[in-house]
């Protein structure tokens, strides 16, 4: 499986906007056939900072994802939202 996290620090005058937009992104990859799941959380400590936690089956499913339509729409939009640079996390599970 592979998990990643996806951190957006947002600029406070673009959380409503951001959270339109990243709906059709959250839609789009849970219907993906090697997406176990996909969940946007907020930071309960940070103002305007998200964290998209994502679970594939494998590098695979994240490549085809990153091809997908919703993905790269978001993508092309996402940097307005931004205070900061996108910060991903990739990491790789495997049982113990």
């Amino acid at each position: 499986m592979i998990i990643i996290h996806a951190k957006f620090q947002l600029q406070a005058d673009q959380e409503q906007a951001f959270l339109e937009e990243i709906r059709q992104l959250i839609t789009g990859s849970r219907a993906e056939s090697a997406n176990f799941s996909y969940d946007l959380m907020k930071d309960t400590e940070n103002e305007y900072v998200y964290t998209m936690v994502e679970v594939w089956a494998d590098l695979a499913g994240v490549e085809s994802h990153n091809k997908s339509d919703h993905y790269i729409s978001f993508v092309g939009k996402a940097p307005q939202y931004l205070a900061r640079p996108l910060d991903v996390k990739v990491y790789e599970s495997k049982e113990i």
